[in-house]
């Protein structure tokens, strides 16, 4: 990985991605550019300087530091660009962690969620860290996701989009996220919905381990009705206003996600991975009695992309099991 030399103008710079140079290696055709999509990650528009004169206002970006063309897709083109037909729009949405909705939503004391790998790790009344939901259902935890068995108890992650800004009171419907992609390491963990009830099949899982799943809002056209197991619509607040304290968002709420994830067979039943790309915790987490207790963690991130506006927000995970 190096900078492009921005000294003169940069033509065209391109790589194929890992996954378009295997398609070209395979030679039965299936190779073929039938999309693209641009974006612009380096790029810093606090830059632009109206103070000069015309010809030099966007000098210092075209300046700039310029990453050459790399093949690696989970560290490209985080921010793409969209092509919009309405040109008044002053806001675009965004996405949100939403940690207020209820208790079941809250992050760790770290601002992570923990996937609970194992029995033992989750409850064993012996440790803190195993007492993530007690036995009388009450929440003794924060951020603590039963990563074993997917069922409706334990915590789970939310995700809320819209324009964050009450200047305005409504959407364009052109920008309304109605399905996401979410990218995940497929060797720790996989995709679960809130009720535990739906565990979807990766679109694809790249060479790096990278599985990406599309989850999108689904209607049951006979009743009229949403049904989807992970993308839904919001109720708005009565009063028809949006300081909704249920959302991060201070503004249209437009659309929500709601999912889990679920520990990989290989890492409830081996150590080998927390051994090879993770490590041991022996301070965060503490028995009964308040010594410490020896934890073998990976940490990790989940991303989720909306598919509409491109819009990305990464959401720390660890996966854990007790010693």
């Amino acid at each position: 990985m190096a900078f492009q030399n921005n000294s003169g103008d940069i033509i065209l710079d391109v790589v194929l991605t890992d996954e378009g140079r295997r398609r070209l290696a395979l030679g039965d055709g299936s190779f073929g550019i039938t999309q693209f999509a641009l974006a612009d990650d380096e790029i810093n528009y606090e830059l632009f300087d109206l103070s000069q004169t015309t010809a030099l206002q966007d000098l210092s970006i075209l300046q700039t530091p310029v990453l050459e063309a790399f093949t690696n897709n989970t560290s490209a083109m985080k921010s793409k660009l969209i092509s919009l037909t309405n040109q008044n729009l002053l806001y675009l949405p965004v996405l949100k962690l939403n940690t207020i909705f209820d208790t079941k939503v809250k992050t760790t004391d770290e601002g992570n969620y923990v996937v609970c790998t194992n029995k033992a790790t989750w409850d064993d009344g012996d440790t803190n860290l195993t007492k993530a939901i007690a036995q009388d259902g009450s929440d003794t935890k924060n951020g603590m996701i039963n990563g074993i068995d997917a069922d409706a108890s334990g915590f789970y992650i939310k995700i809320d989009s819209g324009i964050d800004s009450t200047d305005v009171t409504d959407i364009d419907p052109s920008l309304v996220e109605s399905s996401f992609f979410i990218y995940m390491d497929n060797r720790l963990g996989q995709l679960v919905s809130k009720d535990g009830l739906s565990l979807p099949t990766p679109i694809s899982i790249d060479d790096d381990h990278v599985a990406t799943y599309l989850v999108q809002k689904r209607v049951n056209r006979a009743l009229g009705v949403e049904n989807g197991s992970f993308v839904s619509t919001p109720t708005r607040p009565t009063d028809g206003s949006y300081s909704d304290s249920n959302t991060p968002i201070n503004g249209p709420w437009e659309s929500t996600l709601e999912f889990k994830i679920r520990a990989s067979q290989d890492i409830r039943t081996s150590d080998f991975l927390f051994d090879r790309i993770g490590s041991t915790d022996s301070s965060t987490y503490t028995d009964k009695n308040g010594d410490p207790q020896e934890v073998k963690i990976i940490d990790t991130t989940v991303r989720v992309t909306g598919r509409t506006t491109g819009y990305s927000i990464d959401i720390p995970v660890r996966y854990a099991k007790s010693v």
